[in-house]
């Protein structure tokens, strides 16, 4: 790191990096829960695929941002540039440690979708589309960024990438736990230490602005408390399906569903019904048998 304004009050940055690392703890054991849950149950069926795949260019691009704004005087340089010398950096060791794990437990469970019994789910149209147009946009962004030695402006569009991939990676999950009417194979547990990360990383950002009298930091890390926000938005939503609207609700049987298209399309079947009559009504519906 450079050399960056000092702190006004060590009590105020004291605060800040316990919040920092508090964000830390909780979003890396929120990625933990989901994945020992698909490994017990051998299963990646509840979990859809188009929120992992978000996930993981989503946490892709936010390393990036973290990573080279932490660790590059020429990136900081320009920032400071742009925003004021007396700035701080809005990067704290924490961002880059969580990106870092972000990324490597992603992948664990990108990998788990082809290991393990999938029920017919598949990639969405949407999904592969929209992930092929923001990495092609963003090599676009690197060669323009090249040809400038602008690393600020390229290092910026990740970050706006990964607010993007945050604001659209929670909504097939939203849909899919109202098809379903349960959120069974969701972990509620991920949910809650999401919450809590949410929680921590905005109030840290909150300090550092308190403590410099600015709130430049929100400016310069818009991708920061947009990822703050949404996540607790989202979480908020999520605790409402599993503790209100689909508490301890089974939810439509696998064959209750299939895939037609992209989405999956629930028949009406009750899922309170006995075996004996649950298997009369499937007599209707066309299994879709594992791929």
């Amino acid at each position: 790191m450079g050399d960056e304004p000092a702190w006004h009050s060590q009590t105020a940055y004291l605060i800040y990096q316990l919040l920092g690392w508090l964000a830390f703890t909780a979003w890396s054991i929120s990625f933990w829960p989901q994945v020992i849950l698909n490994y017990r149950r051998k299963s990646v069926v509840g979990l859809h695929f188009d929120f992992v795949v978000f996930n993981l260019t989503k946490h892709s691009s936010y390393l990036i941002y973290n990573a080279v704004l932490y660790f590059s005087t020429v990136v900081q340089r320009q920032y400071h540039e742009k925003y004021g010398f007396d700035e701080l950096i809005p990067v704290a060791p924490s961002d880059v440690a969580f990106s870092t794990h972000a990324v490597l437990l992603t992948s664990a469970m990108a990998v788990q979708l082809f290991l393990y019994e999938r029920g017919g789910q598949k990639l969405s149209s949407f999904c592969k589309a929209t992930s092929s147009f923001v990495w092609i946009e963003a090599l676009i962004i690197l060669v323009v960024s090249w040809v400038h030695k602008d690393w600020l402006s390229l290092i910026q569009n990740f970050n706006n990438i990964q607010l993007l991939m945050t604001t659209i990676k929670y909504i097939p999950q939203v849909i899919f736990n109202i098809q379903r009417k349960s959120t069974d194979g969701w972990s509620v547990s991920n949910i809650l230490l999401d919450l809590t990360g949410g929680i921590a990383n905005f109030s840290q950002m909150l300090t550092q602005s308190l403590d410099q009298k600015s709130f430049v930091n929100f400016s310069g890390n818009v991708g920061k408390v947009g990822l703050s926000l949404l996540s607790v938005a989202f979480d908020l939503i999520f605790i409402v399906q599993h503790f209100c609207l689909y508490p301890e609700h089974p939810g439509v049987p696998q064959e209750g569903y299939h895939e037609v298209g992209d989405y999956s399309v629930v028949f009406s079947v009750d899922p309170g019904l006995g075996s004996d009559e649950r298997d009369q009504g499937d007599d209707h519906a066309q299994k879709t048998p594992p791929p």
